[in-house]
């Protein structure tokens, strides 16, 4: 039997607000334990609730920016349920009446296709606190910094046929917020964190199967690792006479596999009702158009724009507009050269390979988008090669100033003079008279083979200084004569 997928992703952006979304405790990620929960995080008696209103803009933004219609009049509501981490009992989200209603996100997949998924809601909500397990023998620790902390959390529509799409989109998502600068985006400290529902069924059949949901998975690799197995979980179990339990699951990737956390609660488990702490939320017409004029490019338009204004190819246009950092690097890069497609290999080939290596950000480069600039420069005015840029480049980023200190300090500027190369080449060409003879008395494509060994030859003759160009010309005709 053939299957289909179908997967949906509910993904939780933490915002960067500076406060959590009812109180004034402070949400810096990494301070003591317990330090940043105040009595309103707990809903101790006595205290009430006030709304961040920076978290209702930042939802508002991310509204706009897909297209989604944005409730005017919404509500909190508590959502019940008991765990460790939560001790209030109840957590204030949203339900029937969600901040951000049918949006959608067009998202780029591997084969250059563009396709349109649906949002079919966003809503404000808080964290909860966190369980620790590793320091404690035999105990769990909690920490409840993290509690109040303000979450948008996004659902897609479940339309999405396999794991590469799934992390296509989960990425245009991430992508999305930090364009916004409504979330920092970074996986590692829990600032985005997707849970993944996951069915399978008879190709062809429009009724959905069953689904699970992986609670929690914060890397793009585990996303698709985790779909993947329990894509194959879900098919084995079934064609072995078995059925899918509505279910949450762990994703374990140590071991690659997804178990089995609780049994998957239904909205009415959650009992949920309107917070009597909270007023009805109001946005007024005028200020989500102010909001609608202050929305940045967005990787979309960015995207497109960097195809069309620069005519780069549509992998070189997604790559440089993958995060606002690189774009605006990229940018800033092509004004200093005036040659895009120079900027765009030197950001996505020597720059992109130097920062995986010491595993920094763009926004940590030790060499600067002008200072790049600056040395493509030197190329295109034939100052330096290719080979000896790389030189160059990797001076740089060592901080010993920028590429015109450089080439000077160093002697790297290229020999463009013809008489120079004319005489470097006949020294060459000397010292393998044997080679030459071989040459000359071989056919069209013995000789192309051995044309790349003189070329060899009078690059380190020259050190790498003589222009590669004028060597080919130069030594193509003497070899010929």
């Amino acid at each position: 039997m053939q299957w289909e997928t179908v997967i949906g992703l509910e993904i939780h952006a933490q915002l960067a607000t500076n406060t959590k979304i009812f109180s004034g405790s402070d949400t810096t990620f990494g301070a003591e334990p317990n330090t940043q929960a105040s009595l309103i995080d707990l809903a101790m008696p006595g205290t009430l609730p006030v709304l961040n209103q920076e978290a209702v803009r930042m939802a508002c933004m991310f509204g706009l920016a897909v297209d989604a219609h944005i409730a005017e009049h919404n509500i909190f509501a508590r959502k019940n349920y008991f765990y460790p981490d939560l001790p209030k009992g109840y957590q204030t989200s949203q339900m029937d009446d969600p901040i951000v209603g049918l949006g959608h996100l067009d998202i780029a997949l591997e084969d250059g296709s563009i396709k349109r998924v649906n949002i079919t809601r966003a809503h404000l909500e808080e964290d909860a606190g966190k369980s620790l397990h590793e320091d404690f023998s035999g105990m769990t620790g909690i920490d409840l910094n993290r509690a109040g902390t303000p979450l948008l959390e996004i659902v897609s529509e479940p339309e999405l046929s396999n794991a590469k799409e799934a992390v296509a989109y989960a990425r245009a998502i991430h992508t999305l917020v930090r364009y916004l600068n409504i979330c920092d985006g970074n996986m590692a400290e829990g600032s985005f964190r997707c849970d993944c529902n996951v069915s399978v069924r008879p190709k062809g059949q429009t009724e959905l199967g069953t689904r699970t949901e992986i609670k929690n998975v914060n890397s793009f690799r585990f996303i698709e690792r985790a779909i993947n197995h329990e894509i194959q979980r879900q098919i084995e179990l079934i064609e072995d006479g078995g059925t899918v339990d509505q279910e949450t699951r762990l994703y374990d990737p140590n071991k690659d596999e997804t178990r089995s956390m609780r049994s998957k609660e239904e909205a009415n488990d959650y009992r949920y009702f309107p917070c009597p702490d909270l007023l009805p939320v109001h946005i007024p017409r005028d200020m989500l158009e102010e909001l609608r004029a202050q929305l940045p490019e967005l990787p979309t338009q960015k995207r497109e724009r960097f195809a069309s204004e620069f005519g780069l190819s549509s992998y070189d246009a997604s790559v440089l507009s993958a995060s606002r950092e690189l774009a605006d690097y990229f940018e800033t890069v092509e004004q200093v050269c005036k040659d895009a497609k120079l900027a765009a290999n030197w950001v996505m080939g020597d720059l992109s390979a130097l920062l995986n290596k010491d595993n920094l950000d763009v926004s940590q480069s030790p060499v600067s988008a002008e200072q790049l600039g600056g040395m493509l420069l030197r190329i295109k005015d034939n100052t330096i090669s290719g080979n000896i840029a790389k030189k160059v480049f990797e001076a740089m980023a060592q901080g010993a100033g920028d590429a015109d200190q450089i080439i000077e300090q160093q002697g790297l500027k290229q020999v463009t003079d013809s008489g120079a190369i004319e005489a470097l080449l006949d020294e060459v060409l000397a010292a393998n008279a044997e080679q030459v003879e071989q040459y000359r008395a071989s056919d069209e494509n013995k000789r192309g083979k051995m044309f790349g060994f003189f070329v060899g030859q009078a690059m380190r003759a020259s050190k790498g200084k003589a222009n590669p160009q004028q060597v080919n010309q130069l030594l193509k005709s003497k070899l010929e004569q």
